[in-house]
C-alpha cells in the first residue's frame, strides 16, 4: 500500500508524516516514510527544483514507493510537487494507492515558510518554487482532503488520515502528542 500526500510547502506533510509514522511503527513494523528531502538527499541531493528535476524527483519517489509497496511494505510519502499526470501514473501503477490532499491556502503557508522558500521567491533570492513560479497542481481526485484553512493541529491531521486508510485505522491505538 502506498499512501501519497500531496501539498504545498509549509502544509505541514512532514510533521504529520512523522506522527502517523511514530503512532503506527509499533503496531505496523512494515511501515516505510519516504519524505521528499529525505529522498533527495539519499539520492545525493543530485538534482535541482527546477519543473523538470521536481518530474524526475516524483517518478524516483513513485517507483521506489511501488517497488516497497509490492514487497508487502506500507509505505506513506511526503512530496510537493503534484502534476496530474504523475498522479495519474500512480492510480494505474500502484496496486493499494490512497492520496491525500494538504489543501492549504498560499497565504497559509506563505505565513508559516519554514524553509523560508516563499520569502525568497517574493525577493527574487529563490526560484523554482511550487505555487509562486512552479505551477501547483492541486490533485483533483484525492481520497481523501484536509481542509488546512482552519489550521487544525497536526495530531487531528494525523489521526484522521489513519481513521481513513482501512489499512491503517485498526492499528492507529493512540493519538500521538501535539507537535
Amino acid at each position: 500500500m502506498v499512501i501519497w500526500m500531496a501539498g504545498l510547502s509549509g502544509a505541514g506533510k512532514t510533521t504529520v508524516c512523522r506522527l502517523l509514522f511514530d503512532g503506527l511503527k509499533a503496531s505496523l513494523p512494515e511501515l516505510v516514510l519516504l519524505d521528499g528531502d529525505g529522498v533527495r538527499e539519499a539520492f545525493g541531493n543530485d538534482l535541482g527544483h527546477t519543473e523538470a528535476d521536481r518530474v524526475r524527483q516524483v517518478s524516483r519517489v513513485q517507483r521506489l514507493a511501488r517497488l516497497l509497496s509490492d514487497q508487502g511494505l506500507v509505505v506513506i510519502v511526503a512530496l510537493v510537487y503534484a502534476n496530474p499526470d504523475l498522479l495519474a501514473w500512480n492510480r494505474t501503477h500502484i496496486a493499494d494507492y490512497f492520496e491525500v490532499l494538504f489543501d492549504a491556502p498560499l497565504d497559509l503557508v506563505r505565513r508559516r515558510d519554514p524553509k523560508r522558500l516563499y520569502a525568497g521567491a517574493l525577493t527574487g533570492e529563490t526560484r523554482d518554487v511550487v505555487g509562486v513560479d512552479i505551477p501547483w497542481h492541486r490533485p483533483e481526485s484525492a481520497d481523501l482532503v484536509l481542509d488546512l484553512s482552519r489550521e487544525p493541529d497536526a495530531a487531528t491531521l494525523a489521526t484522521a488520515i489513519a481513521r481513513a486508510v482501512p489499512r491503517l485505522s485498526s492499528k492507529w491505538q493512540t493519538t500521538p502528542s501535539r507537535v
